[in-house]
């Protein structure tokens, strides 16, 4: 493994943020914006300031957002669903897709092991183990029409993404299972399966239709803390994310051994490979942090470097966790893997992946980070699948402008980063725009649950509605309004 500091680093492998300026594309404006520091949009994003506004069946004030905006409470914990299973606790990442004129949600539940599996026991991955999905199909007038058990007995299921073929991803951010049983919260977990996978869950998959053996791990993909992914349009490949509390993080991508497009699935089997950064004439990619001492605008030239062993097991004794990074340590960086703070959303648009750093930045004075591995307040990196370059677009200069931003989505009208943020005080949905321009959007308001992180953001197909949950409050969310008076 080859180390380089920063200064060396830069003089020999980066483009800088002066010489970004000739580039064609939406990054040319960041080079004046590393130099002035952050910058709001204006009127905050066309959408003005942001007011409570009563939930529409409720009367209840849960939301702050701005004027003419309305939402509805579609779906808490402990609901009945349609198939008499109680809704999960824990709604995270979250997709939507349209289905015969109406939208189905398929939504992820960050749930580790108590009470066990929920949904039947036949279909359960491992029914010590209480993750999984559920659909929800929503109308026209967004009321949740019927809701079901899409994948059950996974752990710990975070984000994950949609696919152009119709379906979900859903991520496991954990490598536990019988041969590493102590999980980050340091409790001990009984599980029958190995942990820490991929599972598609297709949205044509409707209520009463999941059986057993639908709950499979895609093992080549990687077994590790996984937090979200996205699919290229182009070549079917898996852009994922690693959400590490106690080490650095990788950004991987799995190169499926069939055309997802044409299948309609992501079959096992494949390449896994990880993210390096690599200088002029170099022969193999060197480590380099690239969560502290950045600037926005900076650009890095990139190489994929091959895991051999994508589905390891974990010997006895020797994961003692929060050290989660198993996969990275011992095969990823050894052989020059960028480091990243905690990479958490993920999203793609117009040959570009979108991903999010939530402790990337700084260093600022005391630290902020997950045992010195991360001292910011989040970073937005853009990687250019053709170029194979990756550009910081938006680093935060503090908490009141961007305060740990976790699951992202890409706005379908106006292409702008809507960021969920996942912080121990207020938690905003806040947009950022293509050029580097900030602005807020939504406020948790939720009474005795203001600190809730928001999670799972996606827009409906017709683009009229936002769906989003409050993660550990379990609800979700319809937001509709006047989209066309700002960013978004």
């Amino acid at each position: 493994m080859t180390t380089l500091d920063r200064r060396t680093f830069l003089k020999r492998g980066v483009v800088s943020a002066a010489a970004l300026t000739a580039l064609a594309g939406p990054f040319g404006g960041l080079a004046a914006r590393a130099a002035n520091g952050p910058k709001t949009a204006l009127k905050n994003g066309g959408y003005g300031d942001l007011i409570g506004i009563p939930e529409i069946d409720s009367g209840r004030v849960l939301l702050h957002l701005p004027e003419g905006f309305e939402y509805r409470l579609l779906s808490e914990v402990d609901d009945t669903m349609t198939d008499g299973v109680p809704t999960p606790a824990l709604s995270d990442g979250m997709g939507a897709f349209n289905w015969r004129g109406r939208t189905r949600l398929v939504r992820n539940h960050e749930v580790r092991f108590d009470p066990g599996h929920f949904g039947p026991a036949a279909t359960a991955y491992d029914t010590a183990s209480g993750g999984g999905t559920t659909t929800l199909e929503i109308t026209h007038d967004r009321r949740v029409a019927s809701s079901w058990t899409s994948l059950n007995g996974t752990n710990f299921n975070c984000a994950g993404g949609a696919t152009p073929w119709e379906t979900w991803i859903s991520c496991e951010e954990t490598v536990n299972g019988p041969d590493a049983n102590v999980n980050f919260l340091g409790q001990t977990m009984e599980l029958n399966e190995k942990h820490g996978y991929l599972f598609e869950v297709p949205a044509s998959r409707s209520l009463g239709e999941l059986q057993p053996g639908d709950a499979t791990p895609i093992r080549s993909a990687g077994r590790f803390a996984h937090e979200a992914a996205i699919a290229d349009p182009a070549t079917g490949i898996v852009y994922q994310t690693e959400d590490n509390f106690a080490y650095w993080s990788g950004f991987y991508r799995y190169i499926p051994p069939n055309n997802p497009r044409r299948d309609k699935r992501i079959e096992d089997g494949g390449r896994l490979q990880v993210l390096g950064v690599i200088p002029p004439g170099a022969s193999s990619p060197v480590v380099v942090n690239l969560s502290n001492d950045q600037d926005v605008g900076v650009t890095y030239r990139t190489a994929w470097i091959d895991i051999e062993d994508p589905d390891p097991t974990i010997p006895d004794g020797t994961l003692n966790d929060p050290a989660t990074g198993w996969l990275y340590q011992r095969q990823a960086e050894p052989q020059g893997a960028a480091q990243f703070s905690r990479l958490e959303g993920i999203d793609y648009f117009g040959g570009r992946i979108y991903l999010v750093s939530t402790e990337g930045g700084g260093p600022f004075a005391g630290g902020n980070g997950s045992a010195g591995f991360g001292e910011g307040w989040g970073q937005v990196w853009v990687y250019d699948i053709s170029a194979e370059t990756i550009t910081l677009l938006f680093e935060s200069p503090g908490q009141n402008v961007l305060d740990l931003p976790d699951n992202i989505t890409i706005s379908p009208r106006r292409k702008s980063v809507l960021l969920c943020e996942d912080s121990s005080g207020d938690n905003f949905l806040r947009g950022l725009t293509q050029d580097g321009l900030i602005f807020d959007f939504a406020l948790n308001r939720f009474p005795g649950r203001t600190s809730d992180e928001f999670a799972g953001a996606t827009f409906s197909h017709d683009t009229q509605t936002l769906f989003v949950n409050l993660q550990a409050t379990g609800v979700t969310f319809a937001i509709w309004g006047p989209w066309q008076r700002g960013l978004l």
